[in-house]
């Protein structure tokens, strides 16, 4: 069966096809980062005009990469939310009318149980049942994963999620849009020690987070002095730091408390590479694996769509009205 699955939700459109008998055939992804870069952030309006210029052609695209047409298609997956409203309008729409056209079934998958799943996409993929930590600019949260669609919420973010802590604490040191990466790299050239940040909820006894407290430290520490380039290194390398001290802690709690030994780190956060090397580094100590996506489907992406979609599929219908959710809580997904 074949799976095309379409990507909206915010500001990149991924498209992506995926057999259940060969895996993943082809898919491309176009970034609105440029665009969005002059304003400091995602200008809702802008992104789902953009996606309606790039899907079909990107469409297009992966067909001809995989050698296919779209009357080769099995099934249309598309993302449901969560997201902005405008940008899922657009893959819902251009979805449901190939599936229509098409005459075969079209599946809204939730954005973040395709994160949660993007690392079954792996030559060496984990065995339900595991621990995901779900890590972006929107949301942070622990979750116990028995299956597909069967997720029990352990933990989360009471207030910014990781993805923003990363942004936020950017903007205020004067660091480029999108602010995340843009400190990740600049930590690479400082020292740890300058400036002390707290570790927002770390012997808090659960698995929730906060960083909104981090993130006010930051502020003073721009203002308390002169705020040179190497001060300005220290500090993107100590909230770093910071971040992925309380990520991982809270992800070994995690395992600890449920018993589990597999732990799978999803989300555009999940590219940073000091976390990478902090969980890498403690989860075998106590017997236990860590599973990551590749860096390319850590970010948003059409891949996996297709294959949330594909997983799916055997109880998709043949209905072609459809519905965005903007804000959708994962833990009331049901199983296919």
């Amino acid at each position: 069966m074949l799976v095309l699955g379409i990507e909206t939700s915010c500001d990149e459109t991924g498209i992506a096809l995926y057999s259940t008998e060969s895996g993943l055939l082809s898919h491309a992804l176009y970034s609105q980062v440029r665009m969005h870069e002059e304003y400091g952030g995602v200008v809702p309006e802008l992104a789902s005009r953009d996606h309606i210029r790039r899907v079909l052609p990107l469409t297009r695209q992966v067909l001809d990469q995989a050698g296919l047409a779209l009357t080769d298609l099995n099934a249309i997956a598309y993302t449901e939310g969560p997201g902005l409203a405008g940008a899922l309008l657009v893959g819902a729409s251009i979805a449901t009318s190939l599936g229509f056209a098409l005459q075969c079934p079209v599946i809204g998958v939730h954005h973040l149980e395709g994160h949660l799943l993007a690392p079954l996409l792996e030559p060496a993929p984990p065995d339900f049942p595991f621990v995901a930590l779900l890590v972006s600019g929107g949301h942070t949260q622990l979750m116990r994963v028995d299956g597909v669609g069967r997720y029990v919420l352990l933990g989360e973010t009471l207030d910014d999620a990781a993805g923003e802590a990363f942004d936020k604490s950017a903007k205020l040191m004067g660091l480029g849009y999108p602010g995340g990466p843009a400190l990740a790299k600049m930590a690479e050239t400082g020292r740890l020690g300058r400036f002390k940040l707290p570790r927002p909820m770390l012997r808090s006894h659960d698995l929730n987070f906060s960083f909104s407290g981090l993130k006010t430290a930051v502020l003073t520490a721009t203002r308390a002095q002169e705020f040179d380039m190497a001060r300005r290194a220290d500090l993107a390398a100590e909230v770093q730091e910071a971040i992925t001290e309380v990520l991982a802690a809270k992800s070994l709690a995690a395992l600890q408390q449920t018993g589990l030994e597999r732990l799978v780190v999803a989300g555009g956060v999940g590219a940073n590479a000091r976390l990478r090397a902090r969980l890498s580094l403690a989860a075998p100590k106590m017997g236990a694996s860590v599973y990551y996506p590749k860096l390319e489907f850590c970010t948003d992406n059409g891949a996996m769509i297709a294959f949330a979609g594909a997983m799916r599929l055997q109880h998709a219908k043949e209905e072609y009205g459809f519905s965005v959710h903007p804000r959708w809580d994962l833990a009331q997904l049901e199983a296919p």
